[in-house]
């Protein structure tokens, strides 16, 4: 047991086991693992989103088949439909949804602030409606590690304030302490730390002396792991690419970092780049089932003529299933006749194409040559604004 401020906190026994391997030389990123109860994770990671217990039109064999180690599940959804607790009783969420290797999940924050009507904020939680059938409910800290321990995830996360896009600094500065008391709180709360890793998240916006404040406040609680807050949430790349900058040197190098909700590959990169070992997001699933596709450098909007009787794989050279099967002539017919299979087939091939990157990525740090993996593949192939500023080495 340990004293913060007036609160009494239990020491968090070790239900996951983060391992730092090699670190770049010039650049911030780094490879490790990440031990779990249901699987061992090379980091970077991508992790794909199955907010309702189930990634968008994928099915489980191609996940295993891609060697996917991590999901993310999202307890707000969980909680309200099917309940956290017809979860439990069926054995937890591995369980339920019969899936062998690991979950992390989130701790419904982010939905109750962005999805939720009638929302009521206070220092105790959030009040809010239900997208679904409009009913009221209250999460709490205490609520969201009930809501989560019963879920049975083996990581999860506090409950934390997303302060959103263009707040003033005072807005952010409340988001940040209540973030940090909610902190304290789901600790207390937390029933299951010999099987769940409870990740702290850290918020402070745009503002470099509050990510500051609220990582060291976090960092005193010694969490498991912890995650980077309130990015991607409405702000230009600009901004958040400044922020990465910084936010990950105010983290032990010892522990696993993950950056929420952020899953374009330019995103990624920048992320690895700066030191992030971990990512969500549903982008690869939500734009497969529009008909787009990641490729080098671009996004392929295949409802587009161009690829009528184009032949050729989604990209060429790319290992998954998708490509090595099916054209984009055919993709596009699949997606102008609205066949589910080739929102399937999208979706597949794009969550592989960030695994792979990530995949990739590792290798270059272990191999010593992540600046010129940059340089020479990605600088090439991933077209943004100002290329050079994103990918220069520090």
């Amino acid at each position: 047991m340990y004293i913060l401020g007036r609160i009494l906190i239990p020491f968090m026994k070790k239900a996951i086991d983060y391992t730092l391997i090699k670190k770049c030389s010039t650049t911030g990123a780094r490879a490790g693992t990440l031990k779990t109860p249901h699987s061992t994770i090379e980091t970077p990671v991508f992790m794909p989103v199955g907010t309702q217990a189930t990634i968008k039109t994928i099915n489980h064999r191609d996940l295993l088949d891609m060697n996917i180690e991590i999901l993310l599940s999202n307890s707000y959804h969980l909680y309200l439909r099917p309940t956290h607790k017809l979860i439990e009783r069926a054995g937890g969420i591995h369980k339920f949804m019969n899936w062998p290797k690991s979950i992390l999940t989130d701790s419904g924050g982010f939905q109750v602030f962005s999805l939720s009507n009638m929302r009521k904020i206070s220092d105790t939680g959030v009040q809010f409606q239900s997208w679904h059938d409009g009913s009221m409910h209250m999460i709490t800290p205490e609520k969201s590690m009930e809501i989560q321990n019963s879920i049975g995830a083996d990581i999860i996360m506090a409950f934390d304030e997303c302060a959103p896009a263009g707040c003033t600094y005072d807005q952010a500065k409340k988001a940040v302490e209540r973030t940090t008391e909610w902190a304290k709180l789901c600790i207390k709360g937390h029933q299951r730390d010999d099987e769940q890793a409870l990740f702290g998240i850290m918020q402070g916006n745009l503002f470099k002396d509050l990510r500051e404040k609220s990582a060291k406040e976090l960092v005193d609680m010694d969490f498991p792991g912890y995650a980077i807050g309130g990015l991607s949430v409405g702000e230009d790349k600009d901004a958040m690419y400044d922020v990465l900058t910084y936010a990950a040197s105010f983290l032990p190098e010892n522990k696993p970092r993950y950056l929420m909700g952020v899953g374009t590959p330019e995103d990624l990169l920048e992320g690895v780049k700066n030191g992030i070992d971990m990512f969500d997001c549903v982008m690869p699933t939500r734009i497969g089932r529009h008909g787009t596709v990641f490729a080098d450098g671009q996004r392929l909007n295949l409802k587009n003529a161009a690829f009528k009787e184009d032949h050729s794989p989604l990209v060429e050279g790319c290992e998954c299933y998708t490509c090595k099967t099916f054209t984009r002539s055919y993709m596009r017919h699949l997606v102008k006749a609205n066949e589910s299979l080739g929102f399937e087939m999208i979706s597949l091939h794009n969550i592989y194409y960030l695994q792979n990157l990530m995949r990739e990525s590792r290798k270059a740090i272990l191999e010593d040559r992540f600046p010129k993996f940059l340089e020479e593949h990605v600088y090439k192939k991933i077209v943004r604004d100002n290329p050079k500023k994103i990918y220069a080495t520090k």
